[in-house]
């Protein structure tokens, strides 16, 4: 577990000094002084790392007070964002989804494990959520102060693991009676056994279910009191495995619904050679994983000499025994989420420096390589001149079938219209080619900030169990996602239609990410897979898509926008980006026709095609554009295709021959700059622009030779259709509202089967 840390050194560079606590909240300051309620989950770096996961569990977790002092008490009755949702947001009048309060600072009644009196906590937090046996079960820490005799009292720590119960079956209406009764409880999975010179802090609850059993791996952290030196020093960690076993109570009553096992330690299982050279190994929180073959497997982060890591850890034989692998992933990169993709192919997303990264196994944690391409829509690289703390962050993972299609689902923060700032939460749900957003389901703010979150699909619901601030204190609550998934099953829908239709026109689909075709409103061409639009600027819309005339007249696709919160990472390393296109006259001089930009101004295209005065073809490199001896004729149809292959060597073909290509584009790490967007006619102001675009098709992976030599063998598709200038230059036409689809997006999936029966991109048979 230890070969590649051992050889690293810490960095000698001083950082401002900045701890994570309990769930990963931060922590600023001394423990005295009060603590702003903004807390999300951060990743550092600086030689603090080295200590980061022995500190991560349960190391420094304070009270959180809002700037304005607000009350801490909540009011009898009271919630955390109401009972049911249809209320609109107090900021930002955001509908949210439907939800309950599960467990409420200084409310909700915690029963002990042993059955003895119960009493309220001061806060809960680190949500994770499973469904075992037709129980769903709501996981959290619980958060009080110790007072130790002699020693004074010791901060609000996490010191209980506790349980809520719901029959998963429940309509959403009695889940809310039921947690708003008066017998709801919270009970005690898990609690720490302190003296008067020792204490222990349980954290971050990993929960996976398998059947009707529940596995809860809990990470532990012990301090003793050093009397010599009158402090408290940690001296120990363990994690520890908690089995339970879902029943159906026939009294209605919800202690009764799971049975808990005794806690087990694993760290018997790490082996000595390993554990020897280990400070700490603490769980993730959220969701382990039940892969297809059965293994259970849990996400870890490992504190060795040098540096933090993250791990897992899985079982093969329903829990008896637990192997840890020995090698890591890369250093510096915590807070992992995990899921299955591939039968076997472990996917990891992980918080760095200064950014996210996406890691796959699959040998079972035995090597860990960076999955370029994969789960595309995480944003997976910093944003220049963006601190840390307003980075984009996944915060729950999981994979589900929905639909009949396999997707993942994931929470991840964007942004919302009205600020330059990442305080949305949004719900995320891709395929592994084209991604869709959904949202956003919360806003953050200084009094209600959207924290650790976890999600769960079973049983046909969605649900998100996601931690806030309520009052100067956190708290979980549970939210049906029955609005929004129904928008993902109809996005889902239109995804499966498409590429059935295309598929029947022998129109490649293997990595078709996005098509602009017919569908277009008020200067948007929308994206007939409905997740990423292109916007238009003074342009006639024609048959299929826009003809493009004088200055200023274009398309820009923003394929890597956060304001726009549309991201296709792959469009750095592989792409190929191919549409028919018209050229209607010669130009006076070389005029942009479409390519690939790294963002607005002069010598920003990375690879593009542009037509000249001669008629000859002018292919775009890395902002240099060179004549080709390929010539053009005016109004004759081509089919032209740009192609980036490993994110350094590009291509252009027209009519499926080779135009022009390099090998020396500058990657991604090389330039620092992403591709932001797709260009389609005259950006750069030429007077002389006049050229149709139509049937565009964006696809994640170079297409083969035999996929060009098709393409260039379709018959051509006619350009008949209206070409009516109105207003702004874009043709106006109403379109029906689809569910799920933003006020800018409409969707067009009828007329999408109308222009297949038509002859599609020219892919139709001949």
């Amino acid at each position: 577990m230890l070969s590649r840390v051992a050889a690293v050194k810490a960095p000698r560079t001083d950082y401002r000094r900045r701890v994570t606590g309990s769930s990963g909240r931060r922590r600023e300051g001394r423990e005295s002084e009060p603590q702003r309620p903004n807390m999300s989950r951060r990743v550092f770096d600086s030689t603090v790392l080295l200590f980061l996961v022995v500190m991560v569990c349960c190391g420094g977790a304070a009270t959180a007070e809002v700037e304005n002092n607000a009350d801490a008490s909540t009011p009898s009755g009271s919630t955390l964002t109401g009972a049911i949702a249809g209320e609109g947001s107090a900021s930002g009048g955001v509908e949210r989804p439907q939800q309950v309060d599960l467990f409420l600072p200084n409310q909700t009644q915690v029963v002990p494990k042993n059955g003895s009196e119960s009493g309220v906590r001061e806060a809960f937090a680190a949500p994770s959520l499973v469904s075992a046996g037709g129980v769903m079960v709501a996981f959290s820490e619980s958060l009080f102060g110790y007072n130790v005799h002699g020693r004074g009292l010791i901060g609000i720590r996490p010191y209980e693991i506790v349980a809520g119960y719901i029959t998963a079956a429940e309509s959403w209406l009695s889940i809310v009676a039921e947690v708003n009764a008066g017998t709801w409880r919270a009970h005690t999975v898990f609690g720490s056994r302190n003296s008067n010179d020792r204490v222990c802090f349980l954290c971050r609850p990993t929960a996976v279910a398998k059947d009707n059993k529940v596995f809860l791996l809990v990470g532990i952290d012990t301090t003793g009191y050093e009397s010599d030196v009158e402090m408290w020093v940690k001296n120990g960690w363990d994690i520890k495995l908690v089995e339970g076993v879902a029943t159906h109570s026939k009294d209605g009553v919800q202690s009764t619904l799971v049975s808990w096992a005794e806690p087990k330690s694993l760290s018997q299982h790490i082996p000595n050679r390993t554990r020897d050279q280990l400070m700490g190994v603490v769980t993730a929180g959220g969701s382990g994983i039940l892969l297809q073959n059965g293994t259970l497997v849990f996400p870890l982060m490992v504190n060795g000499e040098n540096y933090p890591f993250s791990s897992i850890t899985y079982s093969t034989d329903n829990g008896s025994t637990w192997v840890f692998p020995e090698s890591i992933s890369p250093v510096k990169c915590l807070d992992p989420r995990i899921t299955e993709w591939e039968t076997g192919q472990i996917l990891m997303i992980v918080h760095c420096v200064d950014a996210q990264s996406v890691f796959e196994s699959r040998d079972m944690g035995t090597t860990w390589t960076e999955a370029i391409g994969t789960l595309s829509g995480v944003w997976v690289n910093a944003r220049s001149g963006v601190s840390q703390k307003e980075s984009l962050r996944v915060d729950a993972l999981i994979t589900a079938t929905i639909e009949g299609r396999k997707v993942m689902l994931y929470t991840q923060r964007g942004y919302t219209s009205r600020k330059n700032k990442a305080n949305a939460l949004y719900l995320w749900v891709t395929d592994n080619n084209r991604t869709f957003h959904v949202g956003p389901l919360f806003l953050e703010d200084n009094v209600n900030e959207t924290l650790a979150n976890a999600l769960l699909y079973s049983d046909g619901a969605l649900h998100l169990s996601r931690e806030s601030i309520v009052g100067t204190r956190w708290g979980i609550s549970l939210a049906r996602l029955t609005k929004e998934l129904n928008t993902i099953r109809s996005v889902l829908s239109t995804w499966a239609q498409l590429d059935a239709s295309f598929s029947k026109s022998s129109t490649p689909t293997a990595g078709l990410v996005a098509v602009l075709s017919n569908t277009a409103s008020d200067g948007t061409w929308v994206d007939d897979y409905r997740c990423v639009n292109a916007s238009v600027t003074n342009a006639a819309k024609v048959h299929n898509g826009f003809k493009f005339t004088g200055p200023g007249s274009m398309a820009t696709w923003p394929v890597n926008s956060r304001g726009d919160n549309s991201h296709y990472g792959f469009v750095n390393h592989d792409f190929t980006l191919v549409a028919t296109v018209v050229i209607h006259q010669v130009p006076k001089e070389i005029t942009p026709l479409l390519g690939a930009s790294l963002g607005d101004g002069p010598g920003k295209k990375i690879i593009g095609l542009s037509y000249g005065m001669d008629k000859t073809w002018e292919t775009v490199f890395d902002g240099t554009t060179t004549a080709q001896i390929n010539t053009w004729e005016p109004g004759r149809k081509y089919e032209v295709a740009l192609v980036l292959q490993g994110g350094n060597k590009g291509f252009v073909y027209v009519d499926g021959e080779l135009v022009g290509s390099s090998e020396a584009i500058p990657t991604l790490e090389t330039r620092g700059a992403e591709v932001t967007h797709f260009y389609f006619g005259g950006d750069e102001g030429d007077s002389d622009s006049n050229v149709t675009v139509t049937n565009v098709f964006l696809y994640n992976h170079p297409l083969n030779p035999t996929e060009m030599r098709a393409i260039k063998g379709r018959a051509p598709v006619s350009t008949r259709g209206p070409e009516t200038q109105v207003e702004d230059g874009t043709e106006r036409r109403h379109i029906p509202r689809i569910e799920g689809v933003r006020a800018n997006a409409p969707a067009g999936s009828g007329l999408l089967q109308l222009l297949l029966l038509l002859g599609l991109w020219g892919f139709a048979a001949a």
